[in-house]
């Protein structure tokens, strides 16, 4: 327990702008096309989260990590939109599953522009929904405002759920070593008591033999 916590206190120790940084370059690939395969966004930003200790942190790393997801999904969208349903047989979209952007399709078709906010919180589908959003011609000015109000709503759903990992992270060392320090003086205890009883049993079984010599 004590690694984490002094790894994520190493990572605290991070100029901030860095962190902001890193995290948002991969959120940013992570929602583009397929990168979120090879760059690990999501984890990425879990890990940063652990940072966030203040109000204003929060709000910050909220308002990069939605731009960059934005962004990464608008790259996706105008991919989409230039290569249309091509890109279902390109190479990064048959190495992720032909299957999930038939899912992703199909959710449109069913969801509209309410799939794009719906497959932010769903894994795999939501790297291939941008991009067949364009394809199928869904207007951006429909797309946008789906993808502004799912990267809000997942970006603050993630840096909440990293910032309380964190804090916990700590406070279960600090339970965990009072813990040990109980444990410690119990069995110092209990070893006290141990070698008093054996000492006792054997000045005892001693008493008769001393009496017998005696006699």
């Amino acid at each position: 327990m004590a690694l984490l916590t002094d790894a994520l206190e190493g990572l605290a120790g991070l100029p901030q702008p860095a962190v902001l940084a890193v995290t948002g370059a991969l959120t940013l690939a992570e929602c583009t096309l397929g990168v979120g395969f090879i760059a690990p966004g999501e984890s990425a930003l879990l890990l940063a989260a652990t940072t966030v200790t203040t109000v204003p942190r929060f709000l910050v790393m909220w308002l990069v990590v939605s731009v960059c997801a934005v962004a990464g999904d608008s790259i996706g969208y105008f991919l989409g939109r230039k290569y249309g349903d091509r890109l279902r047989e390109s190479k990064i979209v048959r190495k992720i599953g032909q299957e999930h952007w038939d899912k992703a399709g199909a959710l449109l078709r069913r969801r509209g522009a309410w799939a794009v906010f719906f497959a932010r919180f769903m894994p795999v589908v939501r790297t291939l929904v941008p991009a067949s959003a364009g394809a199928s011609k869904l207007e951006y000015r429909r797309f946008l405002p789906a993808s502004i109000a799912g990267a809000v709503s997942w970006s603050a759903l993630h840096i909440g759920i990293g910032s309380a990992a964190g804090a916990s992270a700590k406070y279960i060392e600090s339970v965990f070593n009072g813990v040990m320090w109980v444990l410690m003086a119990v069995a110092i205890v209990v070893g006290v008591v141990v070698v008093l009883r054996r000492r006792r049993a054997a000045s005892k079984a001693t008493e008769p033999r001393e009496l017998e010599e005696v006699a």
